[in-house]
């Protein structure tokens, strides 16, 4: 009876790892040279202009809740192994709170990516600033760039 209760314990603690693992996979990739499916084959406005700067930015990660209830699962799991009876219900509850909240913590650490702001003066005079993820791109100032826009959604490229 001991040994069914650590064998669905320890599978529970991997199957919630695995998932609070997994959140990094979740990720969207940002950078100008990723369209997303619903993107391809659709007409798409293509402008040019000058690179007026260039500034480095943190994209915020991901808030989604795959990280509380992941680290939820492997704090209850962890609280329960605490006391016996009542004190490992409230190991449990205990454990669920602290570990949700360092599961949503970690999926928004884990997510979290380098991007870069580029402003552009464009060839009718206007000025545009883009923020997306770094790929390492390496604008510079003065270099000539296309603005591709679809939408509200907009990448630089050269």
């Amino acid at each position: 009876m001991v040994m069914n209760w650590i064998q669905r314990n320890a599978r529970a603690l991997l199957l919630a790892s695995v998932a609070l693992i997994g959140v990094s996979g979740c990720a969207s990739n940002l950078t100008g040279d990723t369209y997303s499916r619903a993107e391809a084959r659709r007409a798409m406005v293509v402008k040019f202009g000058t690179v007026q700067s260039v500034r480095y930015v943190k994209l915020e990660g991901t808030k989604t809740p795959i990280g509380t209830v992941a680290g939820g699962a492997i704090g209850g799991i962890a609280g329960s192994t605490i006391g016996r009876g009542k004190g490992s219900a409230v190991g449990a509850v205990l454990g669920a709170v602290a570990g949700g909240l360092a599961g949503s913590a970690v999926e928004e650490g884990v997510t979290r990516s380098q991007g870069v702001e580029v402003t552009v003066r464009m060839d009718d005079g206007r000025y545009l600033a883009v923020v997306q993820e770094d790929a390492g791109e390496g604008f510079r100032t003065g270099e000539r760039v296309r603005i591709v826009q679809d939408g509200g959604t907009m990448r630089v490229s050269r």
